[in-house]
């Protein structure tokens, strides 16, 4: 077998290796709070997230994936497509390795900073570290306090408002009926707005700017309008049990757009490299854009789906139950915060980190009561510290794997 045919095969392995990864880790945070609060069961949670995931990877998908991923490294500065290519493969390799290993500990990271990390290794190896971009660097680096500070900030503000509007009313039920709909109409718009502004499938509708509020809006007004008639029915026949039901109902809506939501944004972090090695095998040039098949979509999706039923129950365990004690109310709350946070910050242009910004709103919510036995301040000393390295064990082993494949192929050629 030709090496380069033979390295096309190992890449695509590699790209499904990583797919298999993010299911695990990263699509685990979305049904988290759910089983965590004991809204559905962790096969139900498993079934809703894998279908929703596989359907945000394979049809809002981006269908043009940055070859050099996230702009860490001057494309211009390594010219030798050949060189690119064994640091894409390098880097998927390394950030597959980490995630993996953190997967296993039961502790969600950041797939993006991974691989983010895993690029810095391959740039300072193949260019020294003028050819990283540090300043972009910088500013990803950012969301590591950003994102759990803001959703946490959110998640503590939604509480607070939710205990004072509802849980701590006399009649609860008369709270729900007065504040639900209202939370409906928000969950409903920032979902529907995550769909539709700036996304593949937003372009594809035409939607754009303010244009692409019309559909939320008027989804949002929906949304307030049945739930207001049917909780005021459920209020009349007596079912005073309706607070801890809408809750119910909007923990389970959040945490399917989460899926859904990360489906969609995280394929490319497995892909995008598929893609650029692709086209370097095709062309013998490196594209600083490559054109991403819905096939090839659709078998990243199908990976981290995998990845989710096999090994995604690790990081729901200590998201759901060792971070802290979660009802319907807390689990709605984390969900809702970090959803909101990464959109306005997607927005802003700002860079933020989906697991960062959940692990976050679950600490906001934790600390809305305070300390008191809420937090387990351990597991989170755990994942803080697994934050803090992924960057540059990512980086280091993606330098050794990077050099290693140097000298396989040049040994082999």
């Amino acid at each position: 077998m030709p090496i380069d045919t033979l390295l096309l095969v190992v890449s695509v392995l590699a790209g499904a290796y990583m797919a298999w990864n993010i299911g695990a880790n990263d699509c685990a945070n979305a049904m988290a709070s759910a089983v965590g609060a004991k809204v559905i069961t962790l096969r139900q949670a498993l079934v809703l997230a894998t279908i929703l995931t596989f359907l945000g990877a394979t049809f809002v998908g981006s269908h043009v994936a940055n070859t050099i991923l996230k702009g860490i490294i001057d494309q211009t500065a390594i010219r030798d497509p050949k060189v690119v290519w064994l640091g894409l493969l390098a880097a998927l390799i390394s950030a597959s390795l980490w995630v993996c290993l953190s997967t296993y500990k039961n502790l969600p990271v950041s797939t993006t900073h991974s691989i983010v990390g895993s690029m810095i290794g391959v740039g300072i190896v193949s260019g020294g570290p003028s050819v990283v971009h540090w300043g972009k660097v910088a500013y990803i680096f950012s969301s590591w306090m950003l994102s759990p500070i803001l959703s946490g900030l959110a998640a503590v503000a939604l509480f607070k408002f939710i205990d004072r509007r509802v849980l701590s009313r006399m009649d609860t039920a008369v709270g729900a009926v007065g504040t639900g709909p209202f939370l409906v109409a928000a969950t409903v718009f920032v979902v529907s707005l995550s769909l539709f502004l700036e996304t593949p499938l937003g372009d594809k509708l035409g939607l754009r700017g303010l244009h692409a509020l019309t559909i939320p809006g008027f989804a949002a007004l929906a949304g307030f309008t049945v739930s207001f008639g049917i909780l005021k029915r459920k209020l009349r026949q007596g079912k005073f049990e309706v607070a801890e039901q809408i809750f119910r109902y909007l923990q389970v809506m959040t945490s399917c757009y989460v899926s859904f939501g990360t489906g969609a944004n995280d394929v490319a972090n497995a892909i995008g490299p598929i893609a650029g090695i692709y086209y370097i095998y095709s062309t013998g040039m490196v594209a600083e854009k490559a054109p991403v098949p819905v096939t090839l979509l659709a078998f990243g999706g199908a990976m981290i789906c995998v990845g989710l039923c096999t090994w995604g129950y690790r990081v729901i365990d200590t998201m759901g139950s060792k971070i802290t004690e979660l009802t319907s109310v807390r689990g709605f709350t984390v969900e809702f915060s970090a959803a909101t946070v990464v959109l306005i910050a997607s927005m802003l242009g700002l860079p933020v980190s989906t697991t960062h910004a959940a692990v976050g709103a679950f600490v906001g919510v934790g600390l809305a009561h305070g300390l008191q036995g809420l937090l387990d301040l351990r597991t989170l000393a755990r994942i803080l510290v697994y934050w803090l390295v992924t960057v540059p064990i990512a980086a280091v082993t993606s330098a050794i794997i990077f050099i290693g494949l140097i000298l396989i192929v040049n040994g082999t050629l």
